[in-house]
This record gives C-alpha cells, sequence and structure tokens, in this order.
C-alpha cells in the first residue's frame, strides 16, 4: 500500500526537555491509524510537527513523495493536511455554516472588488464551493443545525462542527486529536461511525489521538503507541492491546 506521510527519526525538545526521541512511522493511503499513550507521552506534539506548528530538531516529515520538514502551516494546509485540536478553535460567534466555509477560503482567488459586489468570479468561486460544504453538512448530518450559532450549541455538536471545518478542506491527511473528549457513549458511537464514513467514503488518510482505548480498538486499522516521547510497540489492534508494553504503561502492572 501507497505511504501518505512519513516520519523519520523525529526529535523536538524544548529547551533540555526533550519530546520526542527518534519517532519513525508512516500512514498509508485511506488508513486510519491511532497514536496512543499516556498522558505527557508526546502524542499532541507529534501532530504539532506533521501539522507544522512544530518544527523538529532533527529528522524528515515526507508527504506524498516530498520533504515538508520545513514547509510552513499555511502551506501544509494547502497541499490537503488538516487537523481538529484538542480544545475546539472554532468561531463562536459565527453561524456553523461560515465556520465550515472559512475553510475554503485558500480556494478562492477572487479580487476584492468583486467581493465587494459578489458577482461573477466571485459569485462563481463561492457556489464551487457550497457544493464541497453540502456534502460535509450531509455527511456529519448537520443540516438542521446550519444557521445556528456555534456557541450556542451543545459540546457534542460543536465538536462535530470542529470535524466538519477540518474535512470541509478536503484533506488529503486528517489528523484528529481527542475527537471525542468530553462525549458521552452515544455522542462517541456518532462520532465514531461519521469518522469511518470518511474513511470509506471520502477515502481520507487519518491520524487520530484518542483515550478511550474501546473505540480505538473499534476503528482502527494499525496502532502506534509512544511513551516519553519514544515509539514503544506499533501494530494492528489485537497486536497491540495484547502487548506487555501496553498493558504495563495503562494499568502499571
Amino acid at each position: 500500500m501507497k505511504k501518505k506521510i512519513e516520519l523519520k527519526e523525529i526529535e523536538l525538545s524544548f529547551g533540555g526537555l526533550k519530546i520526542i526521541s527518534g519517532i519513525s512511522m508512516d500512514i498509508q493511503e485511506s488508513e486510519l491509524l491511532a497514536v496512543i499513550g499516556p498522558n505527557g507521552a508526546g502524542k499532541s506534539s507529534l501532530l504539532n510537527c506533521i501539522s507544522g506548528f512544530y518544527r523538529p530538531q532533527k529528522g524528515k516529515i515526507i508527504f506524498e513523495g516530498k520533504d515538508i520538514t520545513k514547509t510552513s502551516c499555511l502551506d501544509r494546509a494547502k497541499i490537503g493536511i488538516s487537523r481538529t485540536f484538542q480544545h475546539m478553535e472554532l468561531y463562536n460567534g459565527l453561524t456553523v455554516l461560515d465556520n465550515l466555509m472559512s475553510s475554503r477560503h485558500n480556494m478562492m482567488n477572487y479580487g476584492i472588488f468583486s467581493s465587494f459586489l459578489y458577482f461573477g468570479k466571485a459569485r462563481r468561486q463561492e457556489l464551487d464551493q457550497r457544493e464541497v460544504i453540502e456534502d460535509v453538512i450531509d455527511l456529519l448530518e448537520i443540516e438542521a443545525i446550519r444557521h445556528a450559532v456555534v456557541g450556542s450549541l451543545p459540546y457534542g455538536l460543536r465538536k462535530r462542527v470542529d470535524l466538519g471545518r477540518a474535512l470541509a478542506s478536503q484533506p488529503e491527511l486528517l489528523m484528529l486529536d481527542e475527537p471525542m473528549a468530553g462525549m458521552n457513549s452515544e455522542e462517541k458511537e456518532d462520532m465514531a461511525r461519521f469518522i469511518l464514513d470518511i474513511q470509506e467514503l471520502w477515502k481520507t488518510s487519518m491520524v487520530i489521538i484518542e483515550h478511550d482505548m474501546g473505540v480505538v480498538m473499534d476503528i482502527s486499522d494499525r496502532i502506534v503507541m509512544i511513551d516519553f516521547g519514544e515509539k514503544i510497540i506499533e501494530g494492528t489492534p489485537d497486536e497491540v492491546k495484547n502487548s506487555p508494553e501496553v498493558i504495563q504503561a495503562y494499568l502499571g502492572v
């Protein structure tokens, strides 16, 4: 299977504190890879390196055969790398539709004059972007709240909008940082279903960080466990859940 992205011997430090120690891994086409580990293991920092928010001191990040280690966050978004955040970064004063449309601004290139008058190229481009947004709305079943102000929505729906905004950019690689944190069991079931639908229908490669091990085992193709910034084990859900290293890290036995 073709590799979507490769991490080669990534090292990240802040001052004298080493956060990631020589991690190598890959994510394959249309694969759902879970990254697990105790709190403070370096999981979110790893996603920050992939998205470009952090720049590792050593190692390489290869995306679709191209070295993007020194590529900016904005340029990584333009080539198809998108993410959600552990703490939602939504525009709470805007509607759901406006939040989703904000992910499409990189795809528009009309001038300021046509944008003010909303005619010609500006109007055509926005209608084109709306087609993508409508697909996201249908997939995530948020038609009923499309005109609702995001800040007025319950937590579970805001998490769904957060996923939708990341998905609206039609990413080649979608990274989900604890997408089910704080949800009840019903909301988690819905979110897991949406994630699997994205993988199946959109063929999107995904990386997910999630602490609910039941969910991880159910939806992941492969799992990488890290602890203290090092990769401990990599394998299928069955291989990982029976690993002594995983049992010790989570249960202390």
